[in-house]
């Protein structure tokens, strides 16, 4: 494969793009899933000289020793990196790294990639693979491109034909059926200090239960909960959202939790450029999950594949044996603890629509083709300078075949801080499995919960 960038868009998939329908997939392109491509659309062979391997089906089964509940052991622990890109040498690799991390490279003298041999690890359950092939003749973009039809459980655009259909791989990617997690945020100053934020996090993802059906989904593609357990000035507030599958036609609904008045109320401000929540400025609500929300306010551009250096399988990072502390250094998280591998992305750039409103006038997202996981993100501001740069430190959570963020680590290049999302090395690992249903997530529930 060439590594420069495939440009994909034609005359009749822009046009199709302005309609808000889907350019269509016929039965014969589909049936490249699980042949030719990877079934969630990836192209199955490695690259010409071999630094990008063959995919083989993924992490399937858990390595010896493993039980549930561990933190996940690195199948690829013996290995050692073939190099390390620096501020110095960040030249010679900068066709395969984005704009951001040269950015970040050249900002910070003592900031290094270490770059592993390239592993496709990802991997879903079979229905997730069966549901996607379905999806591919099927799925469309509602009108104006801010919603999907015609696709659940699985993956809707596996052969993308736009921009926004890549954007939508991602919001509707497998991450399981209901999950909880504890994690910690922290913001770090310049100097390196930090306050710990602990939440309690909770998922149903509505449109992945197994059986489900559209017309079951109510226009949810997921509920998630959020409980701040510390530190005690935050604590105690809760907050309950159902994600839209159409956010324009209906916005997400989320109600929260006040403790100081023990009541519950609409939050309609968790959305778009609004703060993340106890994010001391440092991200908007659409830069949770690296992206998630209504795309309406920006132009998607589907701008081609590219072989890149991309964080990935950072199991290294996700490790009990490593303390929050390790991790959090001043100016940028520690690098030593991070593993860079070679893999092709699908570069998406998001520029704002004229006469709407956001903090970030462009965005570049860089989607792992084997998983539809956001790997990284480089983010400008109204003058169109690179201001922030994003990354998503992934592992296969093996025992439940999900591909997804341990860590996400979003970086301002001008006020020289970072925060850093989902931290749980000192933490009970995610639990996969849970049995839920959406009457679990509604202001009633959220009202009997928060006076506990």
């Amino acid at each position: 494969m060439k590594s420069g960038i495939r440009h994909l868009l034609t005359g009749t998939v822009l046009c199709a793009l302005a309609l808000g329908a889907h350019a269509g997939i016929t039965q014969a392109e589909a049936d490249r899933l699980g042949a030719t491509l990877t079934p969630l659309g990836g192209e199955k062979s490695g690259n010409a000289d071999g630094s990008i391997p063959a995919w083989d089906g993924g992490i399937t089964t858990p390595p010896a020793g493993y039980q549930v509940g561990m933190h996940h052991p690195d199948p690829f622990a013996g290995e050692q990196p073939l190099f390390t890109i620096s501020g110095s040498n960040a030249d010679k690799y900068a066709e395969k790294l984005t704009p951001g991390q040269m950015a970040m490279l050249k900002a910070y003298g003592d900031y290094s990639m270490p770059v592993y041999s390239s592993h496709r690890t990802a991997s879903n359950p079979q229905r997730v693979y069966d549901a996607t092939k379905t999806n591919a003749t099927t799925a469309q973009l509602a009108v104006g491109g801010n919603g999907v039809t015609g696709s659940v459980i699985g993956i809707p655009f596996p052969i993308p034909q736009s921009g926004l259909e890549a954007i939508w791989n991602h919001l509707t990617r497998y991450r399981g059926v209901a999950a909880s997690r504890s994690i910690s945020q922290a913001a770090p100053q310049r100097n390196g200090s930090y306050t710990l934020v602990d939440f309690e996090d909770e998922f149903l993802f509505n449109y992945a239960r197994d059986g489900i059906q559209e017309k079951d989904l109510d226009n949810v593609l997921l509920y998630f909960k959020q409980a701040v357990v510390a530190p005690a000035r935050l604590a105690g507030s809760i907050l309950v959202v159902h994600e839209t599958m159409d956010q324009v036609k209906e916005p997400r609904r989320a109600w929260i939790y006040n403790v100081g008045q023990r009541r519950v109320r609409r939050a309609p401000n968790v959305a778009y450029d609004n703060p993340g929540t106890a994010a001391d400025g440092m991200r908007t609500s659409d830069q949770f999950d690296m992206f998630n929300g209504a795309p309406d306010r920006y132009d998607w551009k589907l701008v081609g594949k590219k072989e890149m250096y991309m964080p990935y399988n950072s199991y290294k990072l996700h490790s009990d044996s490593v303390k929050n502390s390790d991790i959090l250094k001043p100016l940028h998280i520690n690098q030593d603890l991070t593993r860079y591998e070679l893999h092709r992305v699908w570069v998406v750039d998001a520029t704002l629509k004229p006469g709407t409103s956001h903090v970030y006038s462009r965005r570049t997202f860089y989607l792992d083709e084997d998983s539809w996981q956001i790997l990284a993100v480089d983010q400008y501001d109204g003058r169109g300078q690179l201001w922030r740069v994003s990354e998503a430190h992934c592992i296969n959570y093996y025992e439940a075949l999900i591909f997804w963020s341990t860590l996400e680590v979003h970086t301002d290049l001008n006020a020289g801080r970072y925060l850093a999302i989902g931290l749980d090395n000192e933490k009970p690992i995610y639990k996969f499995g849970l049995t839920r249903t959406p009457a679990d997530y509604t202001p009633a529930t959220l009202r009997q919960e928060g006076v506990r």
